[in-house]
């Protein structure tokens, strides 16, 4: 045993040390943690700012009112805009009919071309129905989940006509496919988090589209003469809690909630096992304070059961968190006993005790029976039986449908003209909302330069510099000098990070010999301070996908980050006799490049900015939604401002150069 402890104990103290004898590294800490240690930092700030208006807003009824009220204007504002209202064109493509119930399959439009599935489920009997819209969770088979035909049927069989509704990417609504319908992504989490991305660059969200669709089902379901429309209820399990909850601060029409298997603190979730697929946040939650309950406190005091499972992966300490608060704002509200957490002994989903406990809470709102209900043996069909298109998916039965995909290239063509009109603007008032876009704050602190030595490494030695600003990752920077007077300064700020460029021997000789200084740069992010791959999930094609997504909920993108970084290596240069004053060339590659054009734009001081392996522009993200690392460039709404080529017009198009030759890649001056 002590054999096998020692054994263990010096292959953990080996990994560690491959950092550190690594001979260009400038930090001698564990640096890949840097970036997201800054990152929850700023997100505890911002929660302990929410913390301090949250307890204010207990201090009286009218408090807590007004408290609510700023819960509803936060939500919508970054809910932000949806699409246009079109016909719904509805359609009942076949009925089943069942002990007690039918099944109808419905098909509707959200917005013009783009088709929801859903199933109706329709007691028997006469009169007008109390109504629930079912949110499903992330299982493929979505509305034909047998969890959610089971939760659907108990409702009906108690008096509920029950609208399932598929969300986009899973079951018949895959959005990204081929020329034969055949799916391009993993799965729906995977493709919910594809979309995203360029649904932000847009200024929207996969979680506002998956609002747009039950909306509109709502819409749908009060034109039914069977529904009581002063009746009307919404639930959701897992990731369909997740669209309940955006629902619910939504909707008015809806008087009643239950979420299942989901509901926790934002806080704790992102700290103890980061985000969730793209469905689940929207940019900028941290950054106007917005906790999950919020958006569930913006519809107070609507009755409202959270159910939850004692050993659910979901973080159930946060569970009892988020309905702590929840309680303690309907009792200032006047109304404690609207609010009620159940708890079973199980993991994820929606059991059976959990289905019984959500059908008797909304019997006992909207019908005045608090009477336990029970669930008995109950049948379910088939996925097939349920599918609302003969060809498994609405891509391939409708020949024009307009999925989210081809809706978000539409919107970079029909936002030209905001972008036109933001270009018309004056320079500085340009500058102000680039700067605010990014979240870039004061760029004119002054930097702090620490040199920690020096290292020989293919015939140069580099000096090695950390550049600090206040509340900042410190940015690690490699410096070496010819053996003449420098006259002129290159730059290299590679996303692959600053060793594949010190290991061009060839090329930094070169530079040197040419009497040029050379400065190798790390961005936030990169190189030193790049995330453990184990930590981001594969099936969010994102190699930083942690980090990225950190950044947008505290509003802070990566661009914004790293463009402050490369400003303050340009300063960091400035700011050495040896370089001060001399022409500076920027090299940027990667993930790099599009944070060191926005750079040069704020900053200046760069006569040449080469950007290698830079999309041309933001277009290209929305036409190949499902290539890898796009997070990375992602600036929530920046199609409503400004496209890359507007931007390089901005910086100064005859300093910028965009190398798209392999072979031009790393070039000799």
């Amino acid at each position: 045993m002590v054999s096998k402890m020692w054994l263990t104990a010096a292959w953990l103290f080996c990994a560690a040390s491959v950092r550190a004898q690594d001979p260009l590294a400038v930090m001698d800490w564990k640096t890949e943690y840097s970036l997201n240690t800054n990152l929850t930092q700023l997100m505890h700030q911002q929660y302990d700012e929410r913390r301090e208006a949250f307890a204010k807003a207990l201090l009286s009824r009218e408090a807590a009112a007004a408290y609510v009220e700023d819960c509803r204007r936060r939500a919508l504002l970054l809910i932000g805009d949806l699409p246009p209202g079109s016909a719904l064109h509805p359609a009942i493509v076949g009925t089943r009919e069942m002990d007690g119930y039918s099944i109808e399959k419905i098909t509707f439009e959200s917005f013009k071309r783009h088709h929801v599935t859903a199933n109706l489920y329709l007691p028997q009997g006469a009169g007008r129905f109390p109504a629930a819209l079912l949110f499903c969770g992330h299982e493929d088979a979505a509305k034909a989940t047998e969890s959610y035909q089971k939760t659907a049927i108990l409702f009906a069989k108690n008096g509920f006509l029950v609208l399932v509704i598929d969300p986009v990417s899973q079951s018949e609504r895959r959005q990204i496919t081929g020329p034969a319908v055949e799916p391009l992504t993993r799965g729906g989490t995977t493709e919910h988090t594809l979309l995203n991305a360029g649904s932000n660059l847009a200024g929207t969200s996969t979680a506002a589209y998956e609002l747009w669709d039950n909306v509109r089902a709502l819409d749908y379901l009060v034109t039914r003469p069977e529904v009581d429309t002063s009746r009307i209820g919404c639930l959701g399990n897992s990731g369909g809690a997740v669209q309940a909850m955006y629902f619910s601060a939504f909707e008015r029409r809806v008087k009643i909630a239950a979420v299942c298997s989901y509901l926790a603190t934002r806080e704790r979730t992102l700290e103890l096992s980061g985000p969730a697929d793209g469905c689940a946040q929207i940019p900028c939650e941290g950054e106007l304070q917005m906790e999950m309950c919020d958006y569930l406190i913006a519809a107070a005091p609507n009755p409202l059961l959270v159910l939850a499972g004692r050993y659910d992966f979901i973080d159930y300490t946060g569970t009892l968190t988020a309905c702590e608060e929840l309680r303690r704002v309907y009792a200032a509200l006047g109304q404690p006993e609207r609010v009620s957490l159940f708890t079973f002994d199980d993991g994820h989903g929606i059991s059976k005790p959990k289905r019984e406990a959500a059908v008797t809470w909304f019997r006992r709102w909207l019908c005045g029976d608090p009477t336990p209900v029970r669930e008995p043996e109950l049948r379910v069909l088939s996925e097939t039986e349920l599918l609302c298109t003969p060809g498994r998916q609405v891509n391939a039965h409708y020949v024009d449908e307009v999925t989210v995909w081809h809706r978000n290239l539409s919107l970079f063509d029909s936002l030209t003209q905001k972008r036109q009109e933001f270009l018309r603007q004056g320079r500085e008032e340009i500058l102000k909302s680039v700067k605010k876009l990014l979240s870039l704050g004061n760029t004119d602190v002054p930097v702090d330069i620490e040199r920690v030595g020096d290292v020989e490494s293919g015939g140069i030695t580099w000096q090695k510099i950390i550049a600090r600003r206040p509340n900042e990752v410190p940015l690690p920077l490699l410096v070496a000098l010819p053996g003449a007077v420098p006259e002129k300064v290159v730059m290299w700020v590679d996303g692959r990070g600053k060793r594949v460029i010190a290991d061009s021997s060839v090329l930094m000789h070169a530079y040197l010999q040419h009497n040029c200084a050379v400065v190798l740069c790390d961005v936030r992010g990169t190189g030193e301070t790049a995330d453990k791959p184990e930590l981001n999930d594969p099936k969010f094609y994102n190699s930083e996908y942690r980090n990225a997504m950190l950044a947008l909920h505290v509003g802070r993108p990566l661009v914004g980050q790293r463009a402050r970084d490369i400003a303050m290596a340009v300063d960091a240069i400035a700011s050495d006799r040896r370089m001060a004053g001399l022409p500076l060339e920027v090299n940027a590659s990667g993930v790099a490049a599009l944070p060191a054009l926005h750079a040069l734009l704020v900053s200046g001081g760069v006569t040449q900015l080469n950007l290698h392996a830079l999309p041309p522009s933001f277009k290209t993200i929305l036409e190949n939604p499902a290539a890898k690392n796009w997070y990375s460039y992602v600036i929530p709404g920046v199609l409503r401002h400004y496209d890359i080529p507007e931007l390089v017009n901005l910086a100064g198009s005859e300093k910028v150069r965009f190398v798209t030759a392999a072979s031009d890649t790393l070039r000799s001056p």
